[in-house]
């Protein structure tokens, strides 16, 4: 029976993933699976793997929104821009996902990145300054996406031979 469970909760890591095209906490859910598994099979791995994989799951989330804001700031952005970016960003995600089958929330953070960004820069600067910055809070965000989800892929690689008996 343990096969059967193993099997399914690797199943479920695998899928989690697909969470990221969502702009969903894929991650989060993979670190959940692993701890239940940790939980259920105490003999498959320690509570310390589970919390060095929470710290590379709190890791990749930061580094998504560095990069957004680094790369933003990089291409000329203030602070109210990156912070304009970043609300962006989120608001995006929010309201594309009904679209797309879903695959709008990656789409509107994208671009609702460069839209926040843009309307932050606006007021006191030209429109290809704004431009450039909100071009960067897209960069940024799309790079950050990127690490974001290649890093959730290590993680769920690296459970699978923990989880599988």
């Amino acid at each position: 029976m343990e096969y059967v469970w193993a099997v399914l909760v690797i199943l479920l890591l695998c899928l989690s993933q697909v969470l990221q095209l969502f702009s969903m906490p894929a991650n989060w859910l993979a670190l959940g699976l692993i701890a239940l598994w940790r939980y259920l099979y105490p003999e498959s791995m320690s509570w310390n793997y589970v919390i060095i994989m929470g710290v590379v799951a709190g890791i990749a989330e930061a580094m998504e929104f560095i990069l957004q804001a680094r790369y933003a700031g990089k291409y000329g952005a203030s602070r109210r821009g990156n912070i304009g970016g970043i609300i962006g960003a989120v608001a995006g995600a929010i309201f594309g996902a009904p679209f797309f089958l879903g695959v709008g929330a990656l789409l509107g953070a994208l671009g609702g990145a460069w839209l926040g960004c843009f309307i932050a820069e606006s007021p006191g600067r030209s429109r290809p300054e704004a431009m450039l910055a909100a071009k960067g809070a897209f960069v940024g965000k799309a790079l950050g996406f990127t690490l974001k989800t290649a890093i959730g892929a290590v993680i769920v690689v690296m459970s699978i031979p923990r989880v599988w008996p």
